[in-house]
């Protein structure tokens, strides 16, 4: 008999494309074959209750209705959900995504089946979708009410709480009685309705979204929580149940977890009759015996277990969906069952790639029904509308900072009555958002339709929004980072989107770079651009024209605002005061004075008078000498700067007023940076000097006017230079250590003498879980790893630290299989960790055996760094304590850490790497273009610190929006772009690509040269030694 004949579909004699539904599967691959024939209903029961009814062919495989539920629910991250249903012993059993349905699901007409939770991530945030989390919610909510999720008073409580407050909004004690009555959430719920209310009290202003994310920080700390019990008796006949996990095979006595088989102790899992059988690897610290042994009810229930294990290990440990075994020749020995579908690390790498478009949908439980568009007026302080989509805004009226958010797309929310509700409670809707009946219909479309929408309502006045620059992306994907404005401190909340995998606007995707307003026509900036000389001289002259408005405003950020905010408050010492201020306004009055000149000099050289005629002012190196050696009579107030930094921080850590103060002051406008770095400004500027004299030496000729004076500069500031430059070295490990200190969590004495920071970075470490991503700080004397904690501030919680002293480091990837490992063995403790890359990795093993030989040298081994508790008040909130949280967790927000951007970027970041940043600073107009816009926009740009700053002019106070630039590519854009421009540069990451046009040769390449070196860290860090522990 030959194959059956395939018809082809009205569709595809019209040239339609097939459509692929869900997308659980990779890039270039296809769908199961839909085999034709009659179809076949099946009726799903969804997790908010409703049942909807799916048209398959009979030969259908599972994956087909896999896929067809996932794609009517819009539901990007299907892979972590599963269909189960009752065979024919009525035993609720998974459906093989691989064999025909209809072989599984005897008699469909009479069986319902249930599209629930399958598999339970170790945290929740690395569900990187609001509507996956949703779902999830569900699911602990379905388990409360059938007992499977057991738990105290005080958390069942906690739980309720929050499920409350994402149905009804906020506390309404009339109301809350009234939903309780109604709703029943757990039996006997009657006890608890008090304590109920009193946690939902504490709930103001959060949304539906937050109360998902916190309703499942509770939930995964519980011992129950997606655990799912199957009987079964040891080798002694004593009653037990196994359960399967995220992180192994857990024996259970009652609902009590009396034992744990991690994975990577598991050699081998099996099934024989009715006995199932786990192979331990040898381990001669343990008591196990090599083989254990487990009778279950029957062989039905010892293979469905098995089954449901197989499954978790790939999909948790396994980095790709494995291959299915060959066919035997002759005869087939043990099951064929293979896991089908995407890996947790495919998941997470899709939706961080951005390879989905993201829809609305609709909460069928919620009653909240205040919805604001992006274009209305702002309305009350706690909106209703899921943190990620509105909050992360800040104002409404601060249009420009709408666009960073969501890695480019745009969120939209609106509210039009619709007289009907429809059935099913997840779906694809119009564009619109749109208030279902008792619904919230939270709506993200593709930029730039919103885009245009946006720009048509956007006031003159507007300024982005601060709250959307730690609104989250990563999946970080991207961080976008609006720096300034938004809501007060005080109403700030951590967005759910902030997730360690997020995919959510991070603090990338830049208000300033998906904006097209401000255009300038091309002919028109062509016409400029030749009224002004051409020669390299000229543009060295005025890059240190547009670095010293930089410079002066950077100053101004502490003799102005940082002063004025000081006379306000009665915090800091007058002592303290005076050696600030004292020190900084001659500073400040000096180049002041020195930048009119610059400036003068420049409108000369331009031809805006006729002394150009007689080329006495086409030089810039008789300036430069002059102010030069006056800067040397000013060197008595750059000694002071060591000074006021240690006295600054010491006076912050006796004076809980002057932290409060000083951190409060970091989260204004004009504070781009932390506030250490602006005291150590004047010691940067001495380093653009040299620089910039010694590009300006090279270019001269010996015989030209300019080149004595220029010479004679370039002596004078390298002496300036190497005489302050051991303090430059020490104030800025001090610094660094200073701003790690504020951004780990469980530290008590980080700075200590003697102590030098090498390296930070994002690096794997293989636990009993896996590999998990954790935050990496490389110090000469020990090494901390992190994880990254559920705090507003985004600060890493500290897991563990491994002296450096006597510690060994080799190279294990045949030994674990995994891609660029290594074996860190300390004297007590051993770690696994993997590296992205092998340059990273060779950067780590370069770093780390100069920190282990440096330790060697030293007197001996580092003090304990770990807090056994929090030594006081001082701080930061552990997330630990959930019942304590307020509605949302604490909002600590200062400019965005650069371990921030390594842990969502994936990078690593030398010490060394932060010295060459310091000499790597650049100011100027650049025009840019986004990759759909036309027309080029002007923006004064800032570049420091491993980032892009954006202002509208070089005259404003505060930038607008800013980029890191840690991991992104710097290329030219190729003949395909059609960029047909000069001195045009690319940057890129992922999906993120921005054009960036500079006015001259000269400054096409400064600026190449500094964002290349920002765009990626040192390949080699130099060697340190105790006398000259970091050397430039």
């Amino acid at each position: 008999m030959g194959e059956t004949e395939q018809r082809p579909t009205a569709g595809s004699r019209l040239g339609a494309q097939e459509n692929a539904g869900i997308s659980t599967l990779e890039h270039g691959q296809k769908p199961p074959m839909t085999p034709p024939g009659k179809l076949v209903s099946i009726k799903i029961q969804m997790l908010d209750d409703t049942q909807e009814t799916f048209d398959i062919p009979q030969r259908a495989p599972g994956k087909v209705l896999h896929d067809a539920v996932c794609n009517h629910l819009n539901l990007v991250e299907g892979d972590y959900f599963g269909l189960e249903f009752p065979d024919h012993k009525k035993m609720m059993v998974w459906l093989d995504l691989l064999k025909p349905v209809m072989k599984q699901i005897r008699r469909p007409k009479h069986v319902v089946v249930k599209f629930v939770v399958k598999f339970f991530p170790p945290d929740h945030a690395q569900l990187q979708e609001e509507l996956t989390r949703y779902l999830f919610a569900l699911q602990v909510k379905q388990d409360l009410a059938q007992g499977r999720l057991t738990c105290n008073d005080t958390s069942t409580a906690l739980l309720i709480s929050h499920i409350v407050q994402s149905e009804i909004g906020d506390f309404d004690e009339t109301i809350d009685r009234e939903h309780l009555a109604k709703n029943k959430y757990i039996p006997h719920q009657e006890a608890l309705e008090d304590k109920i209310m009193e946690f939902h009290r504490n709930h103001m202003g959060q949304t539906p979204a937050e109360s998902d994310f916190q309703l499942l920080e509770i939930a995964r700390r519980l011992e129950m929580y997606g655990i799912r019990l199957h009987p079964a008796k040891d080798r002694e006949g004593t009653k037990i149940n196994l359960a399967v996990a995220n992180t192994g095979i857990l024996v259970f006595q009652g609902h009590t977890k009396i034992n744990a088989f991690n994975w990577a102790k598991v050699r081998k899992l099996s099934f024989k009759r009715k006995r199932f059988l786990i192979k331990l690897r040898p381990d001669v610290n343990s008591s196990f015996q090599d083989t254990l042994e487990f009778l279950m009810a029957s062989r039905d229930f010892c293979k469905s277990f098995w089954k449901i294990c197989v499954e978790h290990h790939a999909f948790f440990r396994l980095f790709e969906e494995p291959k299915p075994k060959p066919k035997p020749v002759l005869f087939s020995r043990g099951s064929s069952f293979r896991f089908s579908g995407r890996t947790q690390k495919q998941v997470l790498d899709y939706v961080k790639e951005g390879g989905h478009k993201k829809v609305q949908f609709e909460r069928k439980h919620s009653k909240i029904h205040s919805i604001r568009s992006l274009t209305a007026q702002p309305s009350e302080q706690h909106t209703e509308v899921p943190k990620q989509s509105a909050r992360a805004y800040g104002d409404s009226n601060d249009a420009a900072a709408v666009q960073s958010c969501r890695q480019g797309k745009e969120v939209k929310s609106s509210a039009e009555d619709t007289g009907q509700h429809k059935s099913p409670s997840l779906k694809k809707s119009p564009k619109e958002g749109r208030k279902m009946d008792g619904a919230v219909v939270s709506t993200v479309e593709e930029e730039e339709p919103a885009k245009d929408r946006m720009q048509q309502n956007r006031p003159q006045s507007q300024q982005p929004s601060t709250a959307g620059s730690l609104t989250g992306s990563p999946h970080l994907s991207e961080l976008s980072i609006n720096s300034q404005g938004g809501p007060s401190v005080a109403n700030m909340t951590l967005s759910p989107n902030l997730s360690p995998d997020a995919k959510q606007s991070s603090p990338l995707v830049s208000p300033l770079l998906n904006d097209p307003s401000c255009i300038r026509a091309d002919d028109e900036e062509e016409v400029k651009r030749k009224r002004f000389p051409t020669e390299k001289a000229y543009f060295i002259a005025k890059e240190v024209a547009t670095t010293e408005r930089t410079y002066l405003k950077d100053l101004e950020v502490i003799t102005s605002w940082f002063q004025s905010a000081v006379s306000k408050e009665d915090c800091m010492p007058e002592t303290l005061k005076n050696l600030i201020f004292s020190n900084f306004e001659p500073l400040h009055k000096f180049h002041t004075g020195f930048l009119k000149e610059i400036e003068q000099r420049l409108a000369l050289w331009e031809g805006r008078s006729n002394a150009h005629i007689k080329g006495d002012y086409q030089r810039i190196g008789d300036v430069m000498l002059k102010n030069i050696q006056s800067i040397k009579q000013l060197t008595i107030h750059l000694r002071k700067h060591n000074e006021i930094l240690m006295e600054l921080e010491n006076g912050i850590k006796n004076s809980r007023k002057l932290e409060t103060f000083c951190r409060d002051f970091e989260l204004q406008k004009v504070c781009y940076l932390p506030l250490n770095t602006f005291l150590l400004r004047p010691l940067h500027r001495l380093m653009h000097y040299k620089q910039i004299m010694e590009r300006l030496c090279k270019h001269y000729p010996p015989n030209h006017i300019d080149f004595r004076d220029s010479r004679a500069a370039l002596a004078e500031i390298s002496e300036m230079v190497a005489q302050l430059h051991g303090n430059m070295i020490k104030m800025e490990n001090f610094q660094k250590l200073h701003e790690l200190k504020k951004d780990l969590i469980g530290m008590d004495n980080l700075v200590i003498p003697g102590r030098e920071f090498i390296r930070l970075g994002s690096l794997s470490k293989l636990s009993g879980k896996g590999l998990q991503q954790r935050m990496f700080f490389l110090f000469n004397d020990i090494l901390l790893y992190t994880s990254r904690g559920l705090t507003a501030s985004n600060q890493f919680k500290v897991h563990g630290h491994l002296p450096l002293y006597g510690m060994t480091m080799e190279e294990s990837e045949e030994e674990w299989g995994v891609p660029h490992c290594l074996t860190l063995r300390g004297q007590h403790q051993s770690i696994v960790v993997a590296a992205s890359t092998r340059a990273e990795m060779d950067k780590w093993t370069e770093d780390i055996q100069m920190a282990i030989d440096l330790a060697e040298k030293s007197s001996g081994p580092a003090p304990e760094l770990l807090a056994s508790s929090p030594p006081d008040n001082k701080d930061p909130l552990s997330v630990s304590d959930c019942s304590s949280l307020p509605a949302g967790l604490i909002s600590d927000q200062r400019p965005v850490s650069i371990s921030y951007v390594c842990w969502y970027r994936m990078q690593s970041l030398s010490f060394y790497d932060i010295l060459q940043s310091n000499e790597n600073q650049l100011s100027g107009n650049l025009l840019r273009k986004f990759k759909n816009s036309n027309g080029w926009q002007k923006l004064w740009v800032v570049f420091t610190n491993f980032c892009m700053f954006f202002y509208k002019s070089h005259q404003d106070n505060h930038p607008l929006a800013s980029l890191p630039l840690l991991g992104y590519s710097l290329t030219l854009p190729s003949e395909s772009e059609n960029i047909h421009k000069d001195y045009v540069f690319k940057l890129h990451f992922k999906s993120h690509v921005y054009y960036f046009r500079a006015e001259s040769e000269y400054t096409f390449e400064r600026w190449m040269e500094v964002i290349r070196s920002a765009t990626s860290s040192a390949s080699r860090t130099r060697a340190l030694s105790h006398k000259e522990p970091h050397a430039y």
